[in-house]
């Protein structure tokens, strides 16, 4: 065979680089965030209601929920409709409690949102065979991020970092949907700490602090950990052994801060978006003081199965570790356009985590962690309408719509919350 022109291999070189350049902008788009115009969602107005009585008690597991298969046969809300859901309650540390209705604005340019809802095949129970949560009990991983976005609430559940002051978590942490839990009226929010460093700064021996306090400086925080140190009152007296001063450093502890406020929408409330309430269960904590931990982002998703990986990661502190963060991933067997029913391994004490997923930017190589979702927990679910229950771990997907109320509540100004 003769030799080839330069002039033949030229086009055809020119023909595979714009091949092979398709075939990586298709596979970068599968892994890279969508952009999503959001819907506005603004405050239309307040109305001063009473207190809450905070009479309802924790439900390790919720029954009865309208779930994936149930919710087919619901119509799909009107605008007025979506609005009721959207308004929500603000609860403040004194007792007050307020009202909100809210306007939607936008709706019709938000691209099309539709679920992903073929799959039929799922497992059942809240750990599945051989448990594959694993224990994040090194605080030098469990106090970097992404693990350290994670905390835990005094009610007994978990939450995410949404932002330096906002935690999001499970609606039924805080709410029965009939009334607030007895735990709600003094509720608090954990964050594990970094193991503490004796001798470099610290109160440590030999250190003597990198400066003053100003009187009355951080006196909050000192109340709040009260009940923390006075857990270690009354367990002996006189020098603890080395050994023992070191095994009890290593146990996990938190730093408590107070909620100042609690924002729950009343598409959770019984009686208001009737089969749809399963929708509607997160809720936004806005702490007193801003902890100094990194945050994860809200991201919006239109299908997770239909990622390349598929998988979902979560951390929360289950009931059965006690003190220690757990972490799991795993793949979602189906979805709507608002929940997720997937395969992780979880126990009471979970419920509230932040669901999320790791992509490219637009336009950069670097991976990002977003939220796209809240653990519901393991839940006894409606599957035809017909009373028939079955038990599934469930999550609630972050919706364009959702995204719009979140980074209201987060941010108070509608305009921050165009673009996902």
């Amino acid at each position: 065979m003769g030799p080839i022109h330069l002039c033949v291999l030229l086009p055809v070189t020119v023909l595979a680089v714009a091949v092979a350049a398709d075939l990586t902008e298709t596979v970068d788009d599968e892994y890279t965030w969508p952009q999503w115009k959001v819907p506005l969602v603004r405050k239309r107005r307040t109305l001063l209601l009473s207190s809450p009585k905070f009479l309802a008690h924790p439900q390790p597991e919720l029954s009865g929920t309208c779930g994936i298969e149930c919710q087919r046969g619901i119509p799909s809300p009107s605008l007025a409709d979506l609005e009721q859901f959207l308004s929500y309650e603000t609860v403040y540390e004194n007792g007050t409690r307020t009202y909100t209705s809210v306007s939607v604005q936008g709706l019709n340019e938000v691209t099309a949102w539709s679920g992903n809802k073929s799959s039929s095949s799922r497992h059942k129970r809240e750990v599945y065979g051989t448990d594959t949560r694993f224990t994040i009990s090194d605080k030098q991983f469990s106090t970097k991020y992404p693990f350290s976005t994670s905390v835990k609430i005094s009610t007994g559940c978990s939450g995410v970092l949404v932002s330096p002051k906002h935690v999001l978590t499970a609606a039924h942490c805080i709410h029965d949907g009939k009334d607030y839990l007895d735990g709600a009226q003094k509720l608090r929010v954990g964050i594990l700490k970094e193991k503490s460093k004796r001798g470099k700064g610290g109160r440590g021996r030999g250190g003597r602090g990198k400066g003053k306090r100003r009187k009355g400086d951080n006196a909050q925080e000192d109340e709040e950990e009260k009940e923390e140190k006075g857990d270690r009152k009354g367990k002996g007296r006189g020098r603890k052994s080395r050994s023992r001063r070191s095994a009890e450093s290593e146990k996990p502890s938190f730093k408590w801060t107070r909620v100042k406020k609690t924002q729950v929408p009343k598409g959770w409330f019984k009686g208001v978006s009737e089969g749809l309430a399963a929708d509607y269960d997160y809720a936004v904590l806005e702490l007193k003081r801003a902890p100094k931990v990194k945050h994860m982002d809200l991201g919006v998703i239109p299908s997770v199965k239909k990622l390349p990986a598929g998988r979902i990661h979560f951390s929360g502190f289950d009931d059965d570790r006690p003190g220690n963060l757990v972490y799991r991933f795993c793949s979602v067997s189906d979805e709507s356009s608002d929940l997720l029913y997937q395969y992780c391994d979880a126990k009471p004490g979970s419920s509230g985590s932040g669901v999320y997923i790791r992509l490219k930017e637009p336009g950069k190589k670097k991976w990002k962690r977003k939220i796209i979702g809240v653990f519901s927990g393991h839940q006894w679910v409606d599957v035809n309408g017909n009373g028939v229950q079955q038990d599934y771990n469930v999550a609630v997907r972050i919706t364009p719509l959702k995204y719009a109320q979140i980074c209201y509540w987060v941010h108070g100004d509608s305009s921050e919350c165009q673009v996902a």
